[in-house]
């Protein structure tokens, strides 16, 4: 069992990762070959493009890393399944779109694996909690 020196936390763009900030500063310290991760992290993620994913680097001291590629983060799922840009910038006055419950449904069963519970409906909460401070309206 390798021992774990650091686990750095990104978000980066599927398919898209190159040793530039902020990929290269947060993993050159380490020592780790960052073109290396790049090609690996572009391979594994090109099936999600276009969408920003959080992932998990785990460093070793011998300075070789695994990672792991979590769930699209919320506000990108939402985005694309409403077709807005970014969210508003005043969500309480100015909303930016709608959404169905059957949408917020299809999100939590994808984020199921990172979210913090396995009920279904609490999931939906969590997600609908996400779209109204984006200023997405609910519609039942």
């Amino acid at each position: 069992m390798k021992k774990i020196q650091k686990i750095v936390k990104l978000h980066i763009q599927a398919g898209k990762a190159t040793p530039a900030p902020p990929i290269g500063p947060a993993l050159a310290q380490y020592g780790i070959n960052i073109a290396n991760f790049c090609q690996q992290f572009n391979e594994a993620s090109k099936e999600q493009m276009g969408l920003t994913l959080p992932v998990q680097v785990m460093i070793y001291e011998d300075r070789t890393f695994d990672f792991k590629i979590k769930t699209p983060l919320t506000s990108e799922l939402i985005k694309k399944a409403i077709g807005i840009e970014k969210g508003s910038g005043e969500p309480n006055k100015r909303k930016v779109g709608k959404i169905s419950k059957a949408q917020l449904e299809e999100i939590a069963k994808k984020k199921m694996p990172d979210l913090n519970t396995d009920d279904l409906e609490r999931a939906v909460k969590i997600i609908e909690g996400t779209a109204k401070r984006m200023g997405v309206e609910i519609i039942k």
